[in-house]
């Protein structure tokens, strides 16, 4: 209450009637660095997704289903009303209408103005917002950050040190990246392009670092043009070393305070940027401005020779430590004692164990009974629960390896299941099975081959609302793009070389989740009469639990591809495995079913 308190004061000092606070930072992550979290400051509440809008005489949190309970419980007196809205982020009407309620603009009176820190509000947004509150009589302004001046301990932006990935991993030097860029914006008549996320910055200049929680990523903007390459980031996390990489590479150093300066004298006109992703303080002003996706994205898409080494190398790995904990998980159900947060410790303790390990690439989802149901649970302290030698466990976890990212789904059986959690399981993995055999053009689109996964829950009246499968950045990000499996049209196009997860699901609020995932590499398949052909590799390397499986609603063709993908995984493991019993326990997990 007391810095609500303050921040009115400051407010009325800048005239704003009220201020609107996003969950995300100037680059548009994923994982928001603890220097930006404004909006979990002035609120309360630490969810990854939601917005805060503090007017002078009330206050708002939107968030989704994920968080509804646990915001309400983190607001609890601080004048906060949590309003329940169905997706990650409200709409801008939802905002508009909100504050016009609690402001009262008049028809006849100055606009009522509405302020935002524009470096951690994307210019689409920025331009929804204006469109929604101008009509009200309301008008949003780019203020200062409040929190600069009132939030007293707010962490630094990170100063962890720059790491230069070794080419054996990349695969690529920079500065023929760099080149290829440069055609790319030749495409497109540009002169210039402004990077501005993460981890197409960190690719495109084999660069890692530890800013990001998850992610090997550092925080820096980045600048091309046809003559130059800039870096902008804090000049304190750079080594003599990086420093004189980047000179080697062709790559200029400025600091990340010079980044708004650096772009304004730039010409607008033909500079590619993406509104969707570039704040609205870095946006380049002036007409001529080329919008546009990353031009990087689809490049860091298709992975090189070294890449995908890494990834086989990594799965390896993973498939090691999954081995080594899923023999250990169900005895140690039944002894008793184990908890959702227990086994993801165990299982993280593991991979640990693992050559070239160096973080978890997202927090893990160990849901239990009903709350594998929860699609995005993660447990805490408060709702963490005992692992009972019955019902199914949903475990979504993964890993960052020096040399490439995993992300595996099972859901494994801890004991006796009903009928329908068995029907359930089946169906899920019959949709995973569908996709994985899928052989289509290529530059087809995810949401062409989406209805595969779902086909077979389809049947049954059932479906899922989360996207089906997603790319897998190389030591990058775990959620990649631009391709998708998604029900609603994603455009890019699925080509060779790139990973993709194939993660179909069923949730019953109440009862139980299923969820069946693997990494996969698109691969050539053949030569068509009317052009080239592909087809998906499983590179995650683990056994599918074949307990639950209801045989009679498996196809013969289904059951082929689950034994010979169970053969593939033991032929790749089992030389890994140095304890007797670990190999043991593969060889009846993966035995023909």
């Amino acid at each position: 209450m007391n810095k609500i308190t303050l921040l009115r004061q400051w407010m009325r000092e800048q005239d704003l009637a009220a201020f609107i606070f996003p969950s995300t930072d100037p680059h548009s992550g994923e994982y928001v660095p603890d220097h930006w979290k404004t909006r979990e400051w002035i609120s309360g509440f630490n969810g990854s997704a939601g917005t805060a809008v503090v007017a002078l005489d009330d206050a708002a949190l939107w968030t989704d289903s994920r968080y509804w309970l646990a915001a309400e419980e983190q607001t609890a007196g601080t004048g906060f009303t949590v309003i329940r809205c169905r997706r990650n982020v409200p709409t801008g009407q939802e905002l508009a209408e909100w504050i016009k309620e609690k402001c009262k603009p008049t028809l006849y009176g100055a606009p009522l103005r509405v302020g935002i820190d524009g470096w951690v509000n994307t210019t689409s947004s920025v331009h929804e917002l204006q469109h929604e509150l101008s009509p009200l009589g309301l008008q949003l302004v780019m203020a200062p950050d409040p929190a600069k001046g009132l939030w007293a301990g707010r962490p630094p932006i990170p100063l962890n040190p720059i790491e230069i990935q070794p080419i054996e991993y990349a695969g690529e030097e920079a500065h023929h990246k760099i080149e290829r860029l440069r055609n790319e914006m030749r495409r497109l008549y540009a002169s210039a392009t402004l990077i501005t996320q993460l981890d197409d910055i960190a690719w495109l200049t084999n660069l890692r670092g530890t800013d990001v929680h998850c992610c090997p990523l550092f925080v820096a903007y980045m600048t091309v043009t046809y003559d130059d390459a800039t870096l902008f980031t804090d000049l304190r996390k750079v080594s003599p070393e990086v420093e004189r990489y980047l000179g080697e590479q062709g790559i200029q150093l400025r600091d990340y305070t010079d980044t708004a300066q650096a772009v304004s004298d730039l010409p607008a006109q033909g500079m590619v940027a993406d509104p969707d992703t570039c704040n609205a303080r870095l946006w380049p002003e002036g007409k001529g401005v080329i919008e546009h996706a990353s031009l990087v994205a689809p490049m860091k898409a298709i992975k090189n020779e070294a890449e995908i080494a890494g990834y086989r190398r990594a799965m390896h790995s993973d498939g090691v430590a999954l081995v080594k904990f899923l023999r250990w998980l169900r005895p140690a159900v039944e002894a008793g004692g184990q908890t959702e947060i227990s086994i993801d410790q165990k299982l993280t303790a593991l991979r640990a164990e693992q050559p070239g390990y160096r973080d978890i690439s997202f927090d893990t989802i160990a849901g239990y009974g009903a709350h594998g149901a929860i699609v995005h649970y993660e447990a805490t302290p408060e709702t963490d629960i005992p692992l009972e030698p019955h019902g199914l466990l949903l475990l979504d976890s993964g890993a960052q390896y020096q040399y490439g990212t995993t992300d595996i789904t099972r859901t494994i059986a801890l004991g006796p299941l009903t009928e329908e959690e068995r029907t359930d399981y089946t169906l899920v993995l019959k949709g995973h099975i569908r996709l994985a055999m899928a052989k289509f053009p290529s530059g087809s689109s995810g949401t062409q081959l989406d209805v595969l996964a779902r086909y077979a829950m389809w049947q049954q009246g059932i479906n899922f609302l989360h996207g089906t499968g997603h790319g897998v950045g190389s030591y990058l990000n775990v959620h990649e793009g631009p391709h998708q499996f998604r029900m609603n049209y994603v455009p890019a196009p699925l080509l060779a070389n790139m990973t993709i997860t194939n993660e179909p699901g069923i949730y019953k609020a109440g009862k139980h989740g299923c969820r069946t995932e693997n990494t996969m590499l698109i691969t050539h398949y053949c030569d068509g009469e009317l052009g080239e052909f592909l087809q998906f590799e499983p590179l995650t390397l683990c056994p599918i639990d074949t307990t639950p499986i209801r045989r009679e609603m498996m196809l013969p063709d289904e059951l082929e591809w689950l034994n010979r993908y169970h053969q593939h995984v033991y032929d790749e493991l089992a030389p890994l495995l140095a304890d007797e019993a670990d190999r043991k326990w593969l060889w009846e997990a993966t035995r023909e079913f």
